[in-house]
């Protein structure tokens, strides 16, 4: 029997769970069709899914069609959930795209095919909602092509649109054991298996279920085709291949979150379980970033948009019985070196209290570089357990910058280095006071670092995205003022017969406001489509983000705390 994967994408609304609940419905896995505004679907499941009326996880379902089995994967449409999609394409072997005759073609349905044309994933566009007031057809077709793809060829011709009776014909020829989904594209997985994944890790199988008819049943094995669920592989993660892939993983397109709050339990006891809960969704979302304040003891995850705060809230209630409450969002802002600036300080010699010589050079580095780590030293200078504390701590350490934030596009060399071997006294054993440790380097780098960070200065860049903005001609006069005020960058309108359009910039800070005033500007016909552009430094005034580290712009602070928790030499903390 061969197996067809198929992937229901659309924009919010669009009815594509209620497209998922009828195919279900007709192929007799289920006996009566749920409805989303009832919260009885079959896709839905989780609560707040069936609160709201959207999708915030994909969801599996099966059934056969003569000797064809279906695997039908429902989507969110939301896009704060954009990573719950990105994960589905890569399993996919076709799309149906829903398109509402209401709405037409929206901006999240601009976004979703632009995705699907670059994977190359053959797409069928449904078009919903026939029997609502306002439905047309010639409009959406009209847009599809002109918004989506000329590439398009109506499939029949409806009648009957808007009414309670309309009619179609076709044309004539983020609390248990990881549970990680995996579609198989060769071979074949057995319970009790040992397998390996992502960059050489491996586990073993104890558990699979495979979707067939509905909703997933236990079976020993999980063969080529098929979509599995696999339990045991605790160290997993999201987008790992298991065994060998035949090609290299699809590149990821999404832009990071630029949204950061902080999490806090109405109860102070729940902190530790907190943590825990939120580590598992973090980990079932690789695009959730988790920090943890020690200073503050505070709990930060960075977001895509605000209802991502609900669906948070409400997950830590209903699977963990955790109740929190967040603090105001804010931007996530990066820091780069703003010129080449370096440091040292040698083992033995005020104002350095640890056995231990090293030297930083901090240079900047083209945009979107990321951080590399290089040597000047000779090789074999050093020993290797020295070096990789070193560069270890060079990559925690730039977590935090002069300004708080995240330093990139920077290239760190190590220029100098020295340490004192393994000694004692005679017939003694080790002695930690006369001898370097992995330790002195780990506890030296971050001060080193920060001083030569201090040296060259650093910019603090705010994240910029690309928008579109799809507006009534006539309603261009009221916008380009408050993009203006938002601090966006829009280029010269373009004009589409009623419509105009305009590109351009915007700091992300500033979209949802736009996102609140665009329906009274333009009568509630705009549309806004955005994409992570850039980073740019920052205008006016510098934002800085509270310390969560040992903070080594302190010095006095920083040694302090060092000693603290160090188990080094207390006579060489006084130098």
């Amino acid at each position: 029997m061969s197996t067809l994967n198929l992937g229901i994408l659309a924009h919010v609304d669009a009815g594509k769970t209620s497209l998922t609940e009828r195919l279900l419905f007709t192929a007799g896995v289920i006996g009566e069709i749920g409805r989303v505004d009832d919260g009885s679907t079959q896709t839905d499941t989780l609560a707040l899914e069936r609160q709201r009326g959207i999708t915030i996880k994909s969801a599996v379902a099966s059934f056969a069609i003569d000797d064809l089995t279906v695997n039908l994967i429902d989507t969110p449409g939301h896009p704060d959930f954009i990573a719950e999609v990105e994960r589905v394409l890569s399993v996919l072997d076709g799309v149906v795209l829903v398109i509402s005759a209401v709405e037409g073609v929206q901006a999240q349905t601009r976004v979703l095919m632009r995705t699907l044309q670059r994977l190359r994933l053959p797409t069928l566009i449904f078009v919903n909602k026939i029997d609502r007031a306002g439905a047309q057809d010639e409009r959406v077709l009209r847009a599809i092509a002109e918004r989506l793809t000329p590439d398009v060829i109506a499939m029949g011709s409806a009648t009957g649109l808007g009414t309670r009776s309309p009619g179609f014909t076709p044309f004539g020829a983020p609390a248990g054991e990881k549970v990680a989904y995996v579609r198989m594209f060769s071979g074949l997985v057995r319970t009790r298996d040992r397998v390996r994944f992502g960059d050489d890790r491996a586990g073993k199988v104890t558990a699979i279920s495979v979707f067939d008819r509905g909703p997933a049943v236990r079976t020993g094995s999980v063969a080529a085709g098929q979509i599995g669920k696999l339990w045991g592989l605790a160290e997993i993660q999201v987008g790992d291949p298991i065994g060998r892939p035949g090609q290299a993983p699809a590149r990821r397109y999404f832009r990071p979150p630029t949204l950061e709050t902080v999490v806090v339990p109405r109860r102070p006891a729940a902190s530790g379980a907190l943590h825990v809960a939120l580590a598992q969704l973090a980990e079932q979302d690789p695009l959730i970033n988790l920090r943890q304040d020690n200073v503050r003891r505070e709990i930060l995850v960075s977001l895509y948009g605000e209802v991502q705060k609900e669906v948070i809230q409400a997950t830590l209630a209903d699977d963990f019985g955790i109740d929190v409450e967040f603090r105001e969002t804010t931007t996530i802002c990066i820091e780069r070196p703003a010129g080449t600036g370096a440091a040292v300080e040698i083992i033995d010699q005020a104002p350095n209290p640890f056995l231990a010589t090293v030297g930083l050079r901090a240079d900047p580095a083209p945009a979107g570089s990321g951080v590399r780590f290089r040597r000047e030293i000779e090789l074999g200078s050093l020993p290797f357990s020295f070096l990789k504390a070193i560069e270890e701590t060079t990559t925690e350490t730039l977590r935090q910058g002069l300004y708080g934030w995240q330093v990139t596009d920077c290239t760190v060399t190590l220029t100098r280095s020295g340490y004192w071997p393994r000694q004692s006294h005679a017939h003694g054993t080790f002695d930690a006071g006369m001898s370097s440790t992995a330790g002195d380097f780990r506890n030296l780098t971050p001060l080193v670092l920060m001083s030569a960070l201090r040296r060259g200065g650093t910019r603090v860049c705010e994240p910029v995205l690309r928008f579109r903005l799809e507006i009534p001609a006539d309603a261009s006069g009221p916008v380009l003022p408050v993009l203006v005020k938002l601090g966006a960058l829009p280029q010269a309108p373009a004009s589409r017969g009623p419509w105009c359009v305009l590109d351009g910039e915007i700091p992300a800070a500033q979209v949802r406001q736009l996102e609140q005033q665009l329906p009274g500007l333009t009568r509630g016909e705009g549309m806004l489509e955005t994409a992570f552009g850039r980073y740019r430094p920052v205008r006016g005034a510098v934002p800085v983000r509270p310390r969560s580290d040992r903070d080594p712009l302190n010095r006095k602070e920083y040694l302090l705390r060092v000693a603290g928790r160090s188990a080094g030499r207390p006579q060489s903390m006084v130098k």
